[in-house]
């Protein structure tokens, strides 16, 4: 055997690469699977951070812990406070904040996001434990507000697993704005007796109005807690105007950070303070002058599995759709706008997903329902978060809050807590700008807000949301069933150039919008009207005008055309379809007995012109019976179909095409 006839170092280099090629791997044989490849894309969109973590690198790391760290220390006096005005004790807070904060990073798509209670469900979840607590005495507020966390979790994340995202884009700006509004001024309202010490004195889960007036009659009746009140509540303002004032002057400079942060952190600061005069008034007084919040169990006290209670499950079904709307439409809106702030993409349906984990969470934890809060957002955004994992780092802030600060806890005043509850509602109410805004862009937008607004004060915060979502969804169906229908177009669809001429004998139609079972009436009552106005029915002259009398309908009032209108009789209708992009069973139904119609008040058959219609109205069109047999071979570009029931019907790309068609037509 000759030394040329063994195989080389090459040849073998060859044959691994040929077997490589042709012999497929366990990766190759997964990936060519379809249900694997749907599988691992859900999963990755299920959890989102494992399409980033491996990225993950010291400088991030850094800017998150800053920023994370940042916002716990303003999350944990926020969150005692918005815990009381759910009427739970202020560690229930805590555990909320702690469960949605940790948990997001693993769900969520923005970088920014900070998980927690917020004012608005907040004050629903207190409405609720009062009705549930009036009704079962021996019922726990903690159970309620846990199943209320469970409940609305299981419903987000459903929602957001099917990607229903886009339920969202049915709620309107100003119902969103009236009920943010109505919730501020009830909050308000709620926090004024705790402020001046009459909160035994005042039932603050009546009617706004009525707590407002309770409050006015027992002013007579206000403690020493009034001092630290109002005493917190200026300088909360004086702090926050002054800072912002100072970080928009001193901007570029070293000192616009020191003051930048300092206005962020004006609720802890006023807690501190606050605390500090507390403890001394306590212990140089023998008695307890003020109300503070007591003793604060260390810990995760509540830890454990939510006792399921079927009276809490039943008395509490009636608060969940208003509840899933305001964490949803809170966190999506928060999550979209600092998105397009810092140039990211968030994912609506997943940020649902996210906000159902984390009150699922919040359910063990022993908190309540929690969604992105917008003051915190913001903070999280200015300070520098890089990934999810920024809220995480809050986390850590709310562990040392519940295992070492709680001792400290205890002599934090009531009306401390109130003053930051008030301070934080007041970025809540609409600006007079916004309202003229409204105003000017639709005067029906501005009452919905009106609506929101007085409802939620003289009922309360579920009733408000529920008729502004209602007067916005009448409006919507009512611009739907009345859409605009233009009359006699002289503008082609598509270009600048006017129509010269368009013979009296041919009317031109254009719909506002889609042609769907809401409208499809009133569009063909409207033009079927307007072609009895403005053309003669059949052949009127002097000798059969009595006959065409005799047989006019019963109700029928309009009186026989003048001699000139006579002469009009209807050849054609022209509509304009440029702004249909859809068009269902009904309308297309509607359209061939209004067909009829007019051949029948015409007399003979109208030919009908259908201008820029869309390739799936087209089909639809040919499906109900308008199919095309001819093409015309000229440079129209129009197609044509003679149908044994009627006129003509023909298809043309633009109003300028069809206009040279009919002209040639006289």
């Amino acid at each position: 055997m000759k030394r040329s006839d063994y195989p080389t170092v090459e040849s073998y280099a060859a044959l691994e690469s040929t077997s490589s090629q042709s012999t497929p791997t366990t990766a190759s044989l997964f990936d060519k699977l379809t249900i694997i490849r749907y599988l691992r894309s859900y999963f990755s969109h299920t959890f989102p951070l494992f399409q980033w973590i491996n990225r993950y690198n010291v400088p991030w790391f850094c800017q998150d812990l800053i920023a994370g760290m940042t916002v716990g220390v303003i999350t944990v006096p926020q969150a005692m406070a918005y815990a009381r005005l759910a009427n739970l004790d202020p560690q229930y807070g805590l555990y909320t904040s702690f469960a949605g904060t940790t948990l997001y990073c693993l769900f969520g798509t923005s970088k920014d996001i900070s998980v927690g209670p917020i004012t608005t469900v907040s004050l629903l979840v207190g409405q609720t434990i009062s009705e549930v607590l009036q009704k079962h005495p021996t019922i726990s507020a903690e159970q309620v507000g846990a199943i209320l966390a469970l409940i609305a979790g299981f419903i987000a994340l459903v929602i957001g697993l099917m990607r229903l995202g886009i339920l969202v884009d049915f709620i309107p700006g100003p119902a969103v704005g009236g009920y943010m509004t109505g919730s501020a001024i009830t909050i308000a309202l709620s926090q004024l007796p705790a402020l001046n010490g009459t909160s035994d004195l005042v039932d603050t889960h009546q009617p706004p109005f009525k707590v407002l007036y309770d409050f006015i009659t027992h002013l007579s009746s206000t403690c020493p807690d009034i001092i630290f009140g109002l005493l917190s509540l200026i300088a909360l303002y004086i702090i926050k105007i002054s800072c912002v004032q100072h970080t928009a002057s001193t901007e570029g400079k070293e000192t616009n950070h020191v003051f930048y942060y300092l206005g962020i952190m004006r609720a802890g600061l006023v807690v501190v303070i606050g605390t500090t005069l507390s403890y001394m008034v306590h212990h140089t007084s023998a008695d307890e002058p003020i109300r503070v919040i007591k003793t604060v169990p260390s810990g995760f006290d509540a830890l454990g599995v939510p006792a399921l209670d079927k009276q809490i499950i039943h008395d509490t079904m009636h608060v969940i759709p208003p509840m899933i709307m305001m964490l949803v439409m809170e966190h999506v809106s928060v999550a979209k706008t600092f998105g397009r702030l810092s140039n990211y993409t968030v994912d609506p349906s997943q940020e649902i997903v996210s906000i159902g984990m984390c009150n699922i969470a919040s359910a063990f934890f022993g908190g309540y329902p929690c969604t992105g809060a917008f003051s915190r957002t913001a903070i999280m955004n200015r300070s520098g978060a890089r990934t999810p994992l920024a809220a995480a780092f809050s986390g850590f802030m709310l562990i040392l809050a519940l295992f070492v600060l709680t001792p400290a806890f205890y002599y934090i005043p009531d009306a401390v807590l109130a003053a930051i509850v008030i301070h934080a509602v007041s970025d809540l109410v609409s600006s007079p700008t916004y309202l003229e805004e409204l105003w000017k862009a639709r005067a029906v937008d501005f009452w919905i807000w009106v609506v929101a607004v007085g409802v939620a004060f003289v009922t309360d915060v579920e009733k408000g949301i529920y008729a502004a979502v209602g007067l916005a969804l009448a409006s919507l169906l009512f611009d739907i069933a009345r859409p605009e229908i233009m009359n006699n177009v002289t503008s082609p669809s598509n270009n600048n150039q006017y129509l010269l001429h368009c013979p009296e004998d041919i009317l031109v139609f254009r719909p506002g919008q889609s042609i769907l079972y809401p409208n499809a009436s009133h569009l063909s009552d409207s033009i079927l009207q307007i072609v009895k106005t403005q053309t003669s029915p059949g052949a009127i002259n002097d000798d059969n005008q009595e006959q065409i009398q005799a047989d006019q309908a019963w109700n029928e009032c309009r009186s026989l055309l003048s001699s000139q209108q006579r002469q009009i009789s209807l050849s054609a209708i022209v509509i304009d379809m440029c702004a249909v992009q859809q068009i269902d069973a009904t309308a297309l139904q509607t359209l061939i007995g209004l067909r009829a119609n007019i051949d029948a008040y015409a007399g003979h058959p109208v030919r009908w012109v259908f201008v820029d219609v869309k390739k799936s109205v087209h089909e639809k069109l040919k499906a109900f019976g308008f199919v095309p047999w001819q093409t015309n071979n000229s440079s129209m570009d129009s197609v044509v179909d003679i149908s044994s029931s009627g006129g003509s019907v023909y298809f043309f790309r633009d109003m300028q095409t069809a206009m040279m068609s009919m002209e040639r037509w006289q």
